[in-house]
Parts: C-alpha cells; structure tokens; sequence
C-alpha cells in the first residue's frame, strides 16, 4: 500500500512538473488567434449559403484536444514512429491520386463518412519529423559533422524526404501546399547547419528547377504567374482574385470599415474569402491597424516557438521546434504576401484563421509537438 501511494505520488509530481514548462503563451496566442478567426469567419459567411464560422469553431475545439493530447506523449515517442507515420502518410497521398475526391478539378480529399480529409496537410507534419529524426540521428553517429556544417551529400537524403511528398502534392495539383512543404523541410535542413556554399547552390539549384518546371504547370497557374508579373493584363480572368483582393484591402485604410460592414466581402465580390483571402476580410474590415496587431500576434507566435527550439534538452526537438516555427512563417508569409499582391496567388491558407478542419488540424498538432518539446525540457 505504501509502495502504491508513494507511486501515485510520484507519477502526480512528474505530471505537475510537466505542466510548469506548459507553453502558456503559445497556448494564449493560438487560441486568441483562431477565436478571432471565427469572429471573422462570422462576418465573411454572412453572404454564403453556410455559416462556416460554425464548423470552424467545432473544428478549433477537436484541435485543441488533439494539440493537448500529442503534448501528453513524450516527443522521443515520436522520433521512434517517425518514418513509420511518414511512410503512412505517402501511402495516403498515393491513394489520392488514385481515388481522392475530385474538387475544382483538383485531387486533394479522401471521403470517411461525412468527412473530408486532406492528406496532403499531414505530409507537413511527417516531413517535419521525418527530416528532425535524420538529423538527430545523424548527429548521434557522427557528431563532428554538424559543427562543420552538412555539404550537398548531406543533406541529399532529407532533400528527398522532403521533395517526394511535395512532388505527389503538386501531381493532384496543389501548389501551394507542396511549396509550403518544401519550405518546412528546407527550414530544418537551414537550422540543422549547412555550409553556405551549399545553401547558394540549393538556391541555384532551385532557381533553374522553377525555370525548367515552367512549361509544365498547369495553364491556370501560368496564368497567375502571368497576372501576378502583369495585375492589369487580365483583370477580370487570371488576375482576378489578386485585384479584387487588392481593393479589399486598400479599401479597409487605417481603421477598418468594422465587422460587417466590407463591401467586397458582402457583395461577394472577394473570391476564396473563407479560405485562401481570409485576410482581405480582416483588413478591409478592421484596417492597417487590425492588420498591424494580427501581424503582431504572429510574429509573437512565431518568436515563442522558436524561444522553445532554442532551449530544447535535444537536437530532434531543437529542429521540430525549428519546422513548426517555419511552418508558422512560411504559411503566414505566402499567404499575406499573396493577398497585398506581393507574391503569386498559390493557394496558401492563413494559419488558425482560414477556415479549413485540415488546416485548423495540422496546425494545432504543430502546436501540440512545440508544447511538447517545451514541457519536457527539463525532464530525463
């Protein structure tokens, strides 16, 4: 009996320590981030058929359960089940293309019941753990390498890691979630040290890779890059969502017209507005101040994962934290960088805030391995 309660004990101090190194900022930020997601999903639906701020927030309470659950699993659980989940999730992806659900004549979503499940937003997890365990491992059996920083050999296998689940994502097609995952993948290889030499001739590599791939993309997505180089030249085909989403936002000026209140969005004028223009409706509504304290939430997103990357007890955790925040950024770059007409219109959806349950659900996973790592920094 006393061995019992002594254990009991034991296992409620262990859970009461892991609990002191809960990410609580993160947790703040991601739900305050998503709440304002709803509220503004609210407003973009009042013109749809649907209110899709209600799926949404059921959608944002199954992420915060999933997140908290993946944070109660040591993360050294999945450096074991890494190649096993990335395997799983290539095998998914290969069943898409063969029998996903055809939308917008795109092959992304795989049907179980009721639900419609895109793949292709796991594949962001598993190139994330699955390059972070190669690494790790790598280090552990040669650890002068990492100091020196990796060469081409390298990183030739966390390259093709990351490049065969981009090259299946883009064949559905979807280009911007194949982007992205070449982003997260490429981030850990940049945190996991590689000489300079290397990174210039990945970016040649890269450069010339875009150049060659050009006359294979589809004719829609030429026509994006072309409205992107040329915004005027087809207003009201190709370049269509880039400049009504430009009004949008310029319309919103310093302070927003205020929730309810965007033309573009009530008229329906702003495509995609649930999704990859979320944004458009954020600003035209709440203005460059709304846009400035949104931005703001990010960057302190952002920041606070990658404070948890650099205090990580090992080097698979340092670069999980490393992929989630690249994750974070690279999807709040494109997606912002899209909607103001900076970058091409590629499809990107804006992280906790568009609406999506397999966005909202990669997302929130993310989150859950960041806490993760953060609550057993300190714990044998």
């Amino acid at each position: 009996m006393a061995l019992e309660i002594t254990g009991s004990a034991l296992l409620g101090a262990s859970r009461r320590r892991l609990f002191e190194h809960f990410p609580w900022p993160v947790a703040a930020l991601a739900v305050a981030i998503s709440a304002l997601g709803v509220w503004n999903l609210a407003s973009a639906s009042r013109s749809a058929h649907a209110p899709v701020w209600l799926p949404q927030l059921a959608w944002m309470g199954v992420g915060v359960f999933l997140a908290l659950a993946v944070a109660m699993v040591d993360y050294r659980a999945f450096l074991r089940m890494a190649y096993v989940f990335y395997a799983l999730v290539i095998l998914l992806l290969l069943v898409v293309l063969v029998k996903g659900r055809v939308v917008m004549g795109a092959r992304r979503w795989l049907t179980f019941g009721p639900v419609n499940f895109q793949p292709a937003e796991l594949a962001k997890i598993a190139v994330m753990l699955a390059v972070a365990r190669w690494f790790h491992r790598d280090a552990e059996r040669e650890s002068e390498r990492p100091r020196r920083g990796y060469g081409l050999l390298g990183v030739a296998v966390p390259s093709l890691l990351t490049l065969l689940p981009a090259a299946l994502i883009l064949k559905q097609p979807d280009l911007g979630t194949a982007l992205i995952v070449v982003a997260i993948g490429f981030t850990i290889i940049l945190f996991a040290g590689v000489r300079w030499r290397t990174v210039a001739l990945a970016a040649g590599a890269a450069a010339l890779a875009a150049v060659l791939a050009l006359p294979h993309l589809k004719p829609y997505q030429r026509r994006r890059l072309e409205s992107f180089l040329n915004p005027e030249g087809d207003v009201l085909g190709a370049g269509y969502h880039a400049t009504q989403s430009m009004i949008a936002v310029g319309s919103g000026q310093g302070f927003g017209k205020g929730w309810g209140q965007g033309t573009q969005t009530l008229l329906s004028f702003l495509p995609e507005q649930h999704t990859d223009f979320i944004f458009s409706v954020w600003a035209e509504e709440r203005g460059f101040l709304g846009c400035f304290f949104l931005l703001g939430l990010y960057y302190a997103l952002v920041g606070t994962v990658l404070g948890i990357a650099g205090t990580a007890r090992d080097r698979f955790g340092f670069l999980l934290g490393a992929g989630v925040a690249g994750m974070l950024f690279w999807h709040t770059f494109v997606n912002m960088g899209m909607v103001v007409g900076l970058l091409p219109v590629v499809g990107v959806t804006l992280p906790l805030l568009s609406y999506g349950g397999s966005s909202l659900m990669a997302t929130f996973l993310a989150l859950g391995l960041a806490a993760n790592v953060s609550m057993r920094r300190f714990v044998n």
